[in-house]
């Protein structure tokens, strides 16, 4: 999906800040670094290659939209912020302190194409489809392609997940995780104490736009998961898991923000390394539908790219020293 290219060619313009016939442009004009710097303040990696400007905004402007689309209605993550970065309160000019002319002059071209700019309660801008009120607004996607930059990233917290303990996957990595993914109370039950622990490494809640809460335990293991038995040194054994499971979902965890007993929602079943088809298959079908359904995994692929993604410094220990290894000597 795209936008007609009369709407590309206008939006090229007011990002070049290039001035209408009719006066002059409420937009910040930016030369070519400065349309570089536009493009890395929304984590991309395009630069401008020294072309005609507004042909050059118009092509990357293409590519974007050329992204997966969430939903048919909803353009992906990276337009969505190119039209929050254009509508930058602090680049302001003095024509337009309020940033209204160009709201309006956005929203001419926007409209052609069945959306709308809009200024929301946080003072951030944001676009709706008009004929369904979707409102799109960035968040962390996972399936969205990587820059350079994030790929070095991923590259790196790969050879950490190779070498950390269990204990430093759930500290080091899954909780900062979840914590940035909106997950809050969480609490980690440790190893030294297992009697403690009802089959959880982790417990945390979180809360749905209408406030009610719901409860999630986590059960992490650091290497991959694949079969019922131990079948590899450190792989590890999935009938234990499957009873660690059945004791999460059926024991319950007190919550002192309400002062109550409760019942774990749903069960994540975390790795460090792959989980195999063999293995959800054969925790699916050891589980009663009804428990089959409040099972969730996530891999190692899953961590990664949502830990990059969420944009999250790498552990300590993640990053060796330069004289130990090189970016291009990474394994991927």
């Amino acid at each position: 999906m795209s936008f007609k290219v009369r709407s590309l060619d206008q939006l090229a313009e007011l990002i070049c800040g290039n001035a209408p016939a009719s006066g002059q442009s409420t937009f910040v004009y930016r030369s070519s670094s400065y349309l570089t710097q536009f493009f890395e303040d929304i984590d991309t990696d395009f630069k401008h290659d020294e072309s005609t400007r507004s042909w050059w905004v118009k092509e990357t402007l293409t590519k974007i939209l050329d992204e997966p689309w969430p939903s048919p209605h909803t353009p992906p993550d990276t337009f969505t912020k190119v039209i929050q970065r254009l509508m930058d309160p602090t680049d302001a000019t003095d024509n337009d302190l309020d940033r209204s002319q160009s709201l309006n002059r956005l929203n001419e071209i926007l409209s052609r194409e069945g959306y709308e700019a809009f200024r929301a309660e946080d003072k951030q801008y944001y676009l709706r489809h008009v004929a369904t009120n979707a409102v799109s607004q960035p968040g962390p996607n996972p399936h969205r392609p990587f820059s350079q930059a994030e790929v070095e990233r991923r590259q790196l917290l790969a050879v950490y997940l190779e070498s950390c303990s269990e204990d430093e996957l759930i500290q080091s990595v899954l909780l900062p995780l979840y914590r940035q993914l909106g997950y809050h109370r969480i609490t980690a039950a440790g190893h030294r104490d297992k009697a403690l622990e009802y089959g959880k490494d982790v417990w945390m809640k979180y809360t749905l736009p209408t406030q009610h809460v719901l409860y999630f335990g986590i059960q992490a293991k650091k290497d991959k998961l694949d079969s019922a038995g131990m079948t590899k040194s450190g792989n590890a054994n999935l009938a234990e898991i499957y009873q660690q499971v059945l004791m999460m979902l059926g024991h319950e965890i007190f919550d002192p923000e309400i002062g109550k007993r409760v019942l774990v929602d749903h069960a994540f079943i975390v790795a460090g390394g792959e989980i195999t088809k063999a293995a959800r298959n054969w925790i699916g079908n050891k589980l009663d539908q009804t428990k089959r359904s409040q099972i969730l995994f996530m891999d190692r692929e899953d961590i990664l790219n949502l830990y990059v993604v969420t944009n999250l410094p790498l552990p300590a220990g993640a990053i060796p020293p330069p004289s130990e290894v090189s970016i291009g000597e990474i394994p991927f």
